[in-house]
């Protein structure tokens, strides 16, 4: 009997298929990319049409040798790389290593890895799609003469290691932009006025703010002002001139894209771009779920689209109506339009309904478990009715001033029944959702004409803020609103500015380092075109067009290189040798006496001597968190792994050997006198608990996981020692 071979990019998406296709089928990964351009030289000829010069990757000659001994044996071969216009390029190159016609039906193509889905792309091969592999051709080709062009011009002017990007730069400029706002940012005094009033002198207050004084919009600058206000408010008789009571109707939010699923990751999760594309990679690729064995979980998560397939749109609307009843079906499958995509794939969602995050859990790691709920609740959510709240306004009249209360209640919860916990609180709700519905307020039933009682008058001064720093969620959305690289991009190019120094996760928030700011003023100053937002957007447009077959590849080479070489010829000979700020700490070197500077490395900033290369003394920055070491009596201080993990240690290591992965509190345990640490429990809770796990009274804390007070709080172990014992308990 015949038999096929199946190609496809990973391990675990070959162990998926291999069970949907059976026994005629061999199913082989390919381990991501075979061939690329050379990373010891720049590969492109610009001389001759820009032909990339590609190679077999270095390592991968005995699964290049598999796979072809694979494809003599086989009678047809399909090639199942990933839905995308980089999983085209991965088929074009393998094509071209299994001696396969480009233009032979070996391209088969699947959103999601199920078993209807696998055998319905079986029986519709096509030809690989050249338009796509030269858009990506196209991308990997600027993206060579960008990096390979430029960045040597950094190691020689500025230092070596350095490196720019078509799309890094751009992001770095953003959040370089973003701190010379905060920078030059001079904040405004304003106060508001509220007014706590009754029905009567038994009634609970309410709060109504003051917006208005005669026909004008209130605009209080300073306390004299508010203080004038408030006298003349003390004495004024309060009249409700207007109540308006209306529906308002909350709309559920679309299905995730990759740009959204990224965003609402990092705002609920905690979870970084690139966590999130793990973590959705492995949901997508399979993972064995007991009885079902291997089993694709989500639809293909690099997706600009929030279309969902007729099918799907089927099973949610008999899932929702078994579980929540008609009332929370539509009329009809609610359809989202697309901000700007080609379509090409559904919106990320579950593969199947029948697989509920609670029956699987046991089988997926804790983050799986968090981002497959995250998807599985907003695709329910997408497909439900919207959500119904009763709102109340009230306007009242105080002499010539107005003031306004307003208060809303949820009437219907709709898709927020979907969300864990959210019938009746209606919390599961977007940064960018209406504010007056975030919080529930009840007020009373006023009518027109009737005089209200003054209880207290609340003047408050405020000032103005600068524009927030960007977080992994915010920074994500603004290069999706801009049109700077693809959804697929952002992870590895917010974690490339990261790992270059070019910017620092400080409380979640990126900050732009000095190195950061002084490389960008130099390629803003010569490379002004490289790192304008608007063209590279157009960029991206045209890379758009190249992939529909609307634009030569080949031409917007030719149309970017030209200009790009002349600055970087006029770069070379106008930029002398950069110097780049040195910050001096108050630490002298132990070896020469000299004051140590702060310089950035691999893993952080460090302490080094300035008198290198003559003192080679260097030392981490240490964080002290104000606790004596219960060994010694030294300080503990803060310090990381490779890995990026905090933990604890004694300042005068290797000395003193004391170190805990949780934080030492100042507090000793009153039961064994042991000192107490800050517990992390599973669920984002935090308790302070004895560090001896043989103590009664921490024993006594963790049964306390039914209470309300203990929701959230089993204790990280405070050693990898403990952290072993835990798991054979718990397993």
């Amino acid at each position: 009997m015949s038999k096929a071979l199946v190609v496809v990019e990973s391990p675990a998406k070959a162990k998926t298929i291999e069970k949907f296709l059976g026994k005629n089928y061999m199913v082989k990964a390919s381990m991501g990319h075979l061939r690329d351009l050379p990373k010891s030289q720049f590969g492109v000829d610009i001389e001759n049409n820009f032909s990339p010069k590609y190679i077999n990757i270095r390592g991968k000659g005995d699964l290049i040798k598999s796979l072809k001994d694979a494809a003599k044996n086989a009678d047809t071969v399909y090639l199942a790389t990933d839905p995308d216009r980089e999983g085209e390029a991965i088929a074009w190159h393998l094509a071209h290593i299994l001696n396969l016609s480009e233009h032979t039906t070996c391209r088969i193509e699947f959103n999601e890895i199920t078993k209807p889905a696998i055998q319905q792309a079986i029986k519709k091969p096509r030809p690989i799609n050249l338009p796509r592999v030269y858009a990506q051709q196209t991308r990997r080709i600027l993206d060579r003469i960008v990096g390979y062009k430029l960045s040597p011009l950094l190691w020689r002017k500025v230092r070596k290691g350095l490196s720019a990007g078509r799309v890094q730069s751009v992001t770095v400029r953003l959040i370089c932009d973003r701190e010379k706002e905060i920078q030059a940012f001079v904040p405004e005094e304003y106060w508001t006025i509220t007014a706590k009033l009754k029905e009567k002198s038994t009634a609970k207050a309410f709060a109504a703010e003051l917006f208005m004084v005669g026909s004008e919009k209130l605009n209080v600058n300073n306390q004299s002002q508010a203080e004038t206000i408030v006298s003349e408010l003390t004495h004024a008789e309060y009249v409700v001139s207007d109540v308006k009571k209306r529906e308002r109707k909350r709309n559920p939010y679309p299905p995730f894209t990759t740009s959204s699923l990224q965003q609402e990751a990092a705002r609920k999760l905690g979870f970084t771009s690139r966590k999130t594309m793990m973590v959705a990679q492995q949901l997508y690729e399979g993972l064995d779920i007991g009885r079902a064995g291997q089993v694709g979980l989500i639809t293909y998560m690099r997706t600009d689209s929030t279309r969902i397939a007729e099918t799907a749109q089927q099973e949610a609307r008999a899932y929702i109506e078994n579980k929540f009843g008609v009332s929370y079906l539509p009329a009809k499958a609610p359809v989202y339009a697309n901000k700007k995509s080609q379509d090409a794939h559904e919106a990320v969602r579950p593969t199947t309904l029948e697989l509920l995050p609670e029956a699987i859990g046991k089988s997926l790691t804790k983050d799986q478990l968090k981002l497959y709920t995250l998807i599985w609740e907003r695709f329910i959510a997408s497909q439900m009715t919207p959500a119904v709240y009763d709102t109340l306004t009230i306007e009242i009249t105080a002499g010539n001033y107005r003031l306004k209360a307003t208060g809303s209640q949820l009437k219907f919860p709709g898709f927020l029944a979907a969300f864990s916990g959210a019938i009746g609180k209606g919390k599961e709700l977007e940064q960018n959702s209406d504010s007056d519905l975030d919080t529930e307020t009840t007020l009373p039933e006023l009518k027109t004409g009737q005089v209200l009682q003054l209880a207290k008058l609340e003047p408050k001064q405020h000032f103005t803020e600068p524009p927030p720093r960007y977080t992994e969620a915010s920074l994500v959305k603004v290069l999706e609103e801009k049109g700077i690289g693809r959804p697929s991009t952002y992870a590895p190019t917010i974690e490339t500015i990261v790992v270059r120094g070019y910017v620092e996760r400080v409380e979640k928030k990126f900050h732009p380092t000095d190195l950061g700011i002084v490389v960008l003023d130099l390629l803003k100053q010569y490379f002004e075109r490289i790192i304008d937002v608007e063209f590279t957007a157009g960029m991206e447009d045209k890379l758009d067009a190249i992939a529909e077959g609307d634009a030569s590849w080949l031409g917007v080479l030719e149309e970017f290189y030209d200009p790009f070489a002349k600055d970087l010829s006029f770069a070379e000979e106008a930029i002398g040798q950069v110097e780049l700020p040195v910050e001096v700490s108050d630490i002298p070197c132990e070896n020469c006496g000299k004051m140590m500077i702060i310089k950035q490395g691999r893993y952080g900033n460090f302490l080094a001597c300035p008198g290198f290369p003559t003192c080679r003394n260097t030392k981490p920055i240490l964080k002290d968190i104000g606790v004596k070491c219960p060994k010694c009596g030294g300080a503990v201080v803060e310090r990381k792994t490779k890995r990026r993990r905090i933990f604890y240690g004694c300042e005068k290591y290797p000395e003193c050997d004391f170190t805990t992965w949780d934080l030492p509190l100042n507090d000793n345990c009153p039961v064994c006198g042991t000192y107490m640490v800050r517990h992390k429990y599973k669920n984002g809770g935090f308790a302070a608990l004895c560090s001896n796990e043989s103590c009664p009274s921490r024993q006594t804390s963790e049964n306390k996981e039914t209470t309300k007070k203990a929701e959230g709080k089993a204790a990280k172990p405070t050693s990898k020692k403990a952290s072993a014992n835990r798991r054979k308990k718990s397993g």
